[in-house]
């Protein structure tokens, strides 16, 4: 008798069954869109040995390897964590994390991404939900990752301070503020803090240091881009502080695990209990409730 072989349990493991019988294709575990030279190495000699030599980047910085046999799946796994590659997963659990360059590579990043990203991983990757979630990290205002499509979506940004000891009135960091938030009075930098985004390209142009910048967080809940389209919310005040941040991202994966219903996604258990409930909860964690 042949052997029976469960493809849901499997794609629960990141192998997803294909129109060719007995195929599937391998999700891979890419955290914040980062592989060594080493990781690469090691997909590719799997896709050209398991699959049909090549892979598929997904939109979420992800790499899926096609035309995996079945048979051969725990043959495939072994010889990918041998270079260090771990499985990604799929069904209602929470995803990989996307994340941008951040501030070790790109000039415009206010936080650090990546570390942030594998960060978030470690703590909440592959945990068991009513329906997928994902998050998502991005460096800065430039928002290359497009952070609001996630259920939580993290910003990087900055709280400003100008030190008018130090500025010399030269005025550079009116010409790039592109929120008109600064301005010039009486040869003095003045800042509406109500245009204010906290972008920090003030303290990133300034010739004489004379803008100091604290880097922080802004973060939305319940987007979604997929059959329904819909933007995050931003809740709270600019959080200031990791441990807040995580405080905060904890209430969230909480509250959606006791409130959702089976395959429902964040935004639709908003959308059917009203946002009132969940900010009262992601206040109380942001104050340290």
């Amino acid at each position: 008798m042949a052997k029976e072989i469960d493809y849901a349990e499997l794609k629960k493991g990141g192998f997803m069954s294909q129109k060719q019988k007995g195929y599937g294709s391998l999700r891979l575990a890419v955290v914040g869109g980062h592989m060594t030279a080493e990781n690469i190495r090691v997909v590719s000699e799997v896709a050209d040995k398991y699959g049909r030599g090549y892979v598929h980047m997904t939109s979420r910085q992800g790499i899926e390897i096609p035309f995996i046999h079945v048979d051969q799946l725990a043959e495939v796994k072994a010889a990918l964590a041998k270079g260090g590659v771990k499985i990604g997963v799929c069904g209602p659990r929470v995803r990989t994390v996307t994340a941008c360059q951040g501030v070790e590579v790109c000039k415009s990043g206010c936080i650090d991404t990546y570390r942030l990203a594998k960060e978030i991983d470690e703590r909440y990757f592959g945990r068991e939900l009513p329906h997928k979630f994902k998050f998502g990290v991005t460096g800065c205002q430039n928002n290359c990752l497009k952070a609001e499509e996630n259920d939580v979506g993290i910003k990087g940004g900055m709280e400003v301070k100008c030190n008018a000891q130090s500025c010399i009135g030269c005025g550079v960091c009116v010409k790039v503020c592109r929120e008109g938030a600064l301005s010039m009075v009486d040869q003095k930098v003045v800042i509406d803090e109500r245009k204010c985004n906290k972008c920090g390209r003030c303290v990133k142009s300034c010739p004489t240091d004379a803008w100091e910048g604290k880097p922080g967080y802004i973060v939305s809940f319940g987007g979604t881009f997929g059959n329904d389209i819909y933007k995050g919310e931003e809740m709270l005040p600019f959080i200031q502080d990791q441990e807040t941040l995580f405080k905060v991202m904890d209430a969230a994966v909480a509250f959606f695990e006791t409130h959702a219903k089976p395959s429902e996604r964040f935004r639709k258990t908003l959308e059917r209990i009203g946002t009132d409930e969940l900010k009262e909860v992601l206040q109380a964690a942001y104050e340290g409730e």
